[in-house]
């Protein structure tokens, strides 16, 4: 009777032995912080961030994020064997109020590695933080262009190639997508920080369902970065109306630009199958554009293609 109770609860025991190993084994993410200790740009730095689930566990998914003071980018790098020398900064939305990097970022990282691509999930500072007065064209876009400029200075360490480094935004993130393609340096060459002589141009941008205020100037210059452009229509009539702005600005100057906006589908998602209809497939498109403008090619290749040259 003994012998038996005690297999038991050793067959009992394995299967969580074996969770709690599963979370061992995942690797957590490299986390770099944008912005030196004591930099000019931050506030209440050291405020906690407030997520949801509110204390993850190891292996669960954070969903959402807010109250950010000590903006970040996470790394994860694609296998080795995969890896394209593409990148992406990874902007989620939220209102500027919370970041959903569940689904407008982590959840995006399989179907990213799969094509080669590294993954940089932006924490950028959020302008609707109680007691704060941070703004989407101050501090959100100092952070978004910081990012740029960092993956691109570690770009060796990253097995990226610094010319395949590009932003992909949704929604409110969307907003900081179009401002860094169309409001960049090409680097600050007396900088006395080397990540600011970097340029913060991104080579290509795509935004999802993106939206902005109207007073928000979004001007294309003719050296604007290449785009990809994606909305539902008219269940989202405001953010798709925005995306044919940006492209007819991007359009009106010669930036090679993509655009699809799709019957129906609604805001927000991601990636999601949305229940079969065709904005369900909008990051296949993506995915294809990527291929067209010479991003997926040329695996860990560090020089330029010809056309990467002309972009």
């Amino acid at each position: 009777m003994l012998r038996k109770t005690l297999r038991l609860r050793i067959l009992l025991i394995l299967p969580l032995v074996a969770v709690t190993a599963a979370f061992a084994a995942e690797p957590r993410p490299q986390v770099v912080y944008l912005w030196p200790s004591g930099a000019p740009t931050l506030q209440g730095a050291g405020e906690k961030e407030i997520t949801n689930p509110p204390e993850p566990q190891p292996g669960q998914v954070i969903r959402q994020v807010k109250n950010i003071h000590n903006p970040s980018i996470e790394v994860f790098l694609p296998p080795p064997e995969k890896a394209t020398g593409a990148a992406l900064i990874v902007a989620a939305g939220g209102g500027h109020r919370e970041l959903n990097v569940g689904t407008e970022g982590y959840d995006l990282r399989e179907w990213l590695h799969g094509l080669g691509v590294a993954v940089f999930i932006l924490k950028y500072r959020l302008a609707f933080t109680p007691n704060y007065k941070y703004t989407v064209e101050g501090e959100a876009l100092q952070d978004t262009q910081r990012a740029i400029r960092i993956v691109r200075a570690r770009a060796k360490e990253w097995g990226v190639n610094p010319t395949r480094v590009g932003i992909l935004g949704f929604s409110a993130g969307g907003a900081l997508a179009a401002l860094a393609d169309v409001r960049f340096d090409r680097g600050k060459p007396g900088a006395a920080d080397p990540i600011e002589r970097e340029s913060c141009r991104p080579d290509f941008a795509c935004l999802v369902y993106a939206g902005w205020a109207p007073s928000m100037d979004v001007t294309a210059p003719k050296d604007a970065a290449p785009a990809f452009l994606t909305s539902a229509g008219v269940d989202d009539p405001s953010h798709a109306r925005q995306t044919v702005e940006f492209f007819n600005s991007l359009f009106k100057v010669g930036v090679p630009v993509e655009l699809h906006i799709y019957g129906h589908g609604g805001h927000a998602g991601g990636i999601k199958s949305r229940g079969g209809i065709p904005f369900g497939t909008w990051h296949l498109r993506f995915q294809e554009w990527l291929a067209d403008i010479g991003m997926l090619n040329n695996p860990r290749s560090t020089t330029p293609s010809k056309r990467e040259d002309a972009l």
